[in-house]
């Protein structure tokens, strides 16, 4: 990607104009460039692209010797140029290698502002010797100044023991950014990021008390997320003024989270429901999200109580075998639910809990799981539709249905919606599985859907027109969303 001339030194006595102005190979540029200043040009080189100032340095002089100090640094497959179809894994290993240890030598290792490496799976944990780079490469471009540090490799890199070194002495002071993935992480007492706004960690190797002393020393963190991080049992957050956002997913051995931070508003939990939180009195969240099985009933049952302040709030939940059961308590503030649903013998109706709950309500999102069984469709039993006692949602004004299918029990809670939500604007059923469409995707394809899928779609269609379509009110846009005629033409 790089040529040696990309490198070169600058010529003595010549402006940073002359320079731009003389190629490589002597020729005069037609079409002169001004003559700004010589940190002007840096400044205008940095905002390239590093791939583009990489082609630029190889034609301009002025350019090449910026080039030296390009504060934006990022090594992925991508922007090395790095051919994934082409090359056998071993060559994509040399050529990522080689290519970075290119650049890194030649860069003198001032002004960079953002590093980012990316490996993915170029490497095995067979054949990982750029393992013995990183450490070289870290110690060239983390410097005093850095903002952005993102390590991201592959789960099977994971033994790379992260120099926690470098970010001590002050070089972590300006640091605001930093992602490690997959690697071992031990920070000691001695490392302080006080300009740090947001960690990352996800597959990482950390010790609790090691995160709990990281965390102290880090004094404007603003937003905390990890994931996969196997060896924390207690997460314990200090009293961090400014934390709003805080997501926890897969810490397999977690068993409670114990928080200080008073001004945590956004929390997002991806786990067993059953660890423990302490997040000190009644805190002000008014954002959630969680995942696991029987989200829908927990959430209905424990959060009105445990976290009175909601406007936001997502359930994800693949097996939802318990209905939503009708309690007394209330989510007074909670305006946005979304909830991703599976569970073939789930009630749809026993939702109306939700809607009873929540008098500021003002949009309902459904996102319907597909299951290996189909669920008993409204003309297998067309017969005795259920209502349940009409509570009036003077809010509402935005449903949206995905996956919609011709399942009673979710003809039955569209119904009740439609005779008890008079602020209603816009129903929308979308009988796909809510995939960008042909007219938007960068394929110019939709996904396609499976045969027996494209089959309920159209009984779905069919119970729009049947049960929903006469008692919408002339008030209320519906809109039912069918699968694309064209790229399903030939499964139809």
């Amino acid at each position: 990607m790089l040529a040696e001339g990309s490198m070169a030194p600058r010529q003595s006595g010549c402006s940073p104009r002359q320079q731009t102005e003389t190629s490589l190979c002597g020729q005069t540029n037609k079409h002169p460039v001004p003559n700004l200043p010589e940190d002007i040009w840096f400044q205008i080189h940095s905002l390239v692209p590093m791939r583009d100032a990489a082609r630029v340095a190889c034609v301009s002089r002025a350019f090449a010797h910026s080039w030296r100090y390009h504060r934006d640094l990022v090594f992925s497959e991508e922007t090395l140029g790095i051919n994934v179809n082409a090359c056998r894994k071993d060559e994509k290993m040399r050529d990522f290698t080689s290519k970075v240890d290119c650049i890194l030598k030649k860069h003198s290792g001032i002004g960079v502002k953002t590093l980012r490496f990316q490996v993915g799976v170029v490497y095995s944990a067979k054949d990982c010797c750029h393992l013995d780079h990183l450490d070289s490469w870290l110690q060239i471009a983390v410097k005093p100044g850095i903002e952005e540090l993102n390590l991201t490799l592959s789960s099977t890199n994971s033994m790379y023991n992260f120099p926690c070194s470098l970010l001590s002495g002050g070089t972590g002071d300006f640091l605001r950014y930093l992602v490690l993935v997959s690697c071992h992480f031990h920070p000691t007492k001695f490392i302080c990021l006080k300009s740090l706004t947001r960690l990352r960690l996800h597959k990482v190797d950390i010790l609790e008390d090691e995160l709990e002393c990281l965390l102290s020393n880090s004094f404007s963190l603003e937003h905390l997320k990890l994931g996969y991080c196997k060896n924390i049992f207690c997460l314990k957050i200090p009293c961090l003024q400014r934390l709003s956002s805080l997501e926890v997913s897969a810490c397999g051995r977690l068993q409670a989270i114990e928080s200080k931070a008073p001004n945590l508003s956004n929390f997002s939990f991806a786990g067993n429901l059953h660890v423990r939180l302490s997040l000190g009195g009644t805190p002000p969240i008014k954002k959630l999200f969680i995942t696991d099985d029987d989200a829908a009933f927990y959430a209905r049952a424990e959060l009105p109580s445990r976290m009175p302040n909601l406007e936001a709030l997502s359930i994800c939940s693949r097996t939802e075998a318990i209905n939503t059961p009708m309690v007394n308590s209330k989510f007074l503030h909670l305006k946005f639910l979304n909830i991703i649903l599976g569970g073939r013998d789930y009630d749809f109706l026993s939702l109306v809990s939700f809607f009873d709950a929540s008098p500021s309500l003002e949009t309902f999102r459904l996102t319907v799981l597909p299951e290996h069984e189909e669920r008993i469709s409204i003309f297998v039993d067309p017969l005795d539709l259920r209502t349940v006692p009409e509570h009036l949602h003077d809010k509402l004004k935005l449903v949206e249905i995905i996956n919609f299918s011709s399942a009673k029990s979710l003809i039955e809670l569209i119904c009740h919606i439609l005779q008890s939500s008079r602020s209603l604007e816009r129903l929308t059923l979308d009988t796909t599985q809510g995939f960008a469409r042909c007219s938007v995707s960068k394929s110019g394809k939709c996904l396609l859907m499976r045969k027996d899928a494209l089959v309920e779609a159209g009984r779905a269609l069919l119970a729009v027109e049947t049960y929903i379509k006469p008692i919408v009110s002339s008030t209320v846009e519906l809109n039912a969303v069918e699968p694309c005629s064209r790229c399903h033409a030939e499964q139809r």
